[in-house]
């Protein structure tokens, strides 16, 4: 006879203590597809609003944030659809196997539930607080990540180049929302910017994975990482090149009154080449948001180059002016 010392009780779970366990697993699982932190991508919507001087009009900042919010829940639907389009592929990612849909905390249907409702609150706000052409737009962006998900994920080079639309979309955004024209110096800066970001992240995830990239994304058996280092110099290049045309091209200078603009090309010196040494020797860049938040140089420097280039913007409002 065992001694009662040795005899373990049975514990039984209510039914109800693990539905709710599950619906609380559910939750954050759905939470956690929204990838709130990626909404940093989306701040290039208030582009336009800074360099055409809108921060002075409050119509123009509040159609600026409520794009910025509208974009950020359709954003969130096209991650929802890739996590689920990548959920195999990401069970082989030594970091991207917890997410929600790949672990299994979020099942399709839920899944597909919360894509539905992310398009339509999401598209409704745009059409509500700005304009059907914002929501036209982003209507735009998630049809070229549909296709991206389905196809151009596969297809070397052009991968990247849809990736880098998404930016460009951005901005247009940005700019239907508040009235302005999207600037050709403005979309082909973010444009040459994007593609840099995008074939950085190629880079990292060659290096993260190894010899086992190709069976979490296919296109990597076509890229190397000498073919990617030449790229983002070119692409390093163009950008700074494109940037210092912009301040002192003639309607830049007549816009803001001065080409005090020029002053700022260092900051995107620097932090263009803080990127690199992330990518090259700290081999960081998977994902571009979070290095903002984890590399305080490169934060600081994105910090000190958006407030110079809102000195030298408003600098005719300081000084008691008014902006062409």
């Amino acid at each position: 006879m065992r001694p009662a010392s040795a005899i373990r009780p049975t514990i039984t779970v209510p039914n109800g203590s693990r539905n709710a366990s599950a619906a609380v697993r559910l939750l954050r699982g759905c939470v956690r597809l929204l990838r709130v932190r990626q909404w940093l991508k989306n701040g290039f919507i208030f582009a336009p609003l800074i360099f055409a001087g809108g921060l002075t009009n409050r119509i123009s900042i509040s159609h600026a944030i409520w794009a910025f919010l509208s974009f950020s829940l359709v954003a969130s639907a096209v991650y929802v659809l890739n996590d689920w389009f990548d959920q195999k592929e990401d069970r082989q990612h030594p970091e991207k196997c917890g997410r929600p849909i790949a672990s299994g905390d979020v099942p399709g249907r839920a899944a597909a539930i919360l894509v539905v409702c992310l398009i339509v609150v999401g598209g409704g706000l745009a059409w509500l607080t700005t304009n059907i052409a914002v929501a036209g737009l982003e209507a735009i962006y998630l049809a070229i990540n549909v296709y991206y998900s389905l196809s151009l994920k596969h297809v070397v080079i052009l991968d990247v180049f849809a990736i880098a639309t998404g930016f460009v979309i951005r901005v247009l955004v940005g700019a239907v929302a508040v009235g302005v024209p999207a600037s050709h110096w403005l979309l082909l800066c973010t444009l040459l910017l994007a593609l840099f970001l995008g074939f950085a992240k190629r880079r990292s995830e060659l290096e993260w994975l190894e010899n086992e990239g190709v069976s979490h994304r296919n296109v990597l058996a076509f890229y190397s990482p000498a073919l990617i280092t030449q790229l983002n110099l070119v692409l390093c290049s163009a950008t700074v090149v494109c940037y210092a045309l912009y301040t002192v091209a003639p309607e830049t200078v007549a816009k803001f009154g001065s080409d005090n603009l020029i002053y700022t090309v260092p900051f995107v010196l620097y932090g263009l080449f803080r990127y690199l040494f992330l990518v090259e020797i700290r081999h960081y860049g998977e994902n571009p948001s979070s290095l903002v938040l984890r590399d305080r140089p490169f934060a600081l420097c994105v910090l000190l180059w958006l407030l110079a280039c809102t000195l030298v913007i408003y600098s005719p409002i300081i000084k008691g002016g008014k902006l062409p």
